[in-house]
């Protein structure tokens, strides 16, 4: 074979060979995002995300950025690191533009959260919505690293609530901690607060948070955003975003304000989850953080009789 001919082969095979990996990397890159990142769509969850294999039945929210046509918009993604800073984003609605029209949930149009990917700082707070559908919050952003922004609303066309989460950075010397072991008791600012009950993957349990201060239960918990309390759990390696509200609410009567507030939460897989518990007594909102490992469960499809069709249960409730 003459110098010319091999050139030709050669450069053939090349180009061969680039076309079949752009072919590769442009499926790769256009595949739909797991069932599993899709938040409240508990009927059609068949897949997993990401380093937790096998069947999701309850579905978890904020692993998508975008979802049922709405995107979560950061201004900045990238912030400094040391102190406050100023966050502002938009909610992008189907046909592009800021939506500027939300359905209150427990007394706010949205509920924002940030929390370290590490899940060593969490933090829950309410922005403030410009006419031109432009959200802004002042956050404290102590630590350099990686954070995960999930905004929790019900757009006025929708019947279902919807989480988003996009990537936040906070430049500078970053040192993630390890996830923190707590035990079932901790304390915030002199209060003690108690966690019985577990996480199962795939069945809906109790968790119960009773709350108590310098020994003494405290039965005088104040309402805070339409409830004794509010729970978010975020799933350890991808940060899944489960929302869960206590059984019953002020003033129906039967709901007594303390010492314990009762949850129902479903794990949709097992392993390791931080559970954040924002309550609020003497006029002060504080945050009392748990780690706890959900077991494994099986599916409700294989424990129900062959003739009684499976139930599915939304992992997020309002």
């Amino acid at each position: 074979m003459n110098t010319a001919l091999k050139v030709a082969v050669f450069t053939s095979g090349l180009a061969l060979a680039f076309g079949a990996a752009y072919g590769v990397g442009h499926a790769v890159g256009s595949t739909p995002a797991p069932a599993a990142g899709r938040a409240h769509q508990a009927h059609d969850a068949t897949a997993a995300p990401e380093g937790h294999g096998g069947h999701e039945e309850h579905p978890v929210g904020g692993l998508q950025i975008s979802d049922r046509g709405y995107t979560l918009s950061l201004d900045r993604p990238v912030v400094p690191a040391g102190g406050p800073t100023e966050l502002s984003f938009r909610v992008l609605a189907p046909d592009g533009k800021p939506l500027t029209a939300y359905r209150p949930a427990h007394e706010k149009e949205l509920h924002l959260i940030i929390a370290s990917r590490d899940l060593t700082d969490f933090q829950h707070v309410h922005p403030v919505r410009a006419a031109d559908g432009t959200w802004s919050v002042p956050a404290n952003i102590a630590k350099a690293g990686d954070y995960r922004v999930f905004a929790d609303f019900v757009p006025a066309a929708e019947a279902e609530s919807l989480t988003l989460g996009a990537d936040l950075h906070a430049a500078g010397d970053y040192r993630p901690a390890a996830l923190p072991q707590t035990g079932r008791s901790v304390t915030v600012d002199g209060y003690t607060v108690t966690l019985t009950g577990d996480l199962t993957a795939g069945r809906t349990g109790r968790l119960a948070f009773a709350v108590s201060k310098d020994g003494r239960p405290v039965d005088d918990l104040d309402p805070y955003l339409a409830a004794y309390g509010h729970l978010v759990v975020l799933r350890a390696g991808d940060l899944g975003y489960l929302h869960v509200h206590p059984s019953g609410a002020p003033g129906d009567g039967v709901t007594e304000p303390g010492p314990e507030v009762d949850f129902e939460a479903t794990a949709p897989s097992a392993g390791e989850y931080r559970l954040f518990l924002d309550f609020q007594h003497a006029g002060a909102v504080r945050t009392a953080a748990f780690t706890l490992t959900a077991g494994g469960g099986a599916p409700a499809a294989a424990e129900a009789p062959a003739s009684a069709p499976a139930s599915s249960e939304s992992a997020h409730r309002h």
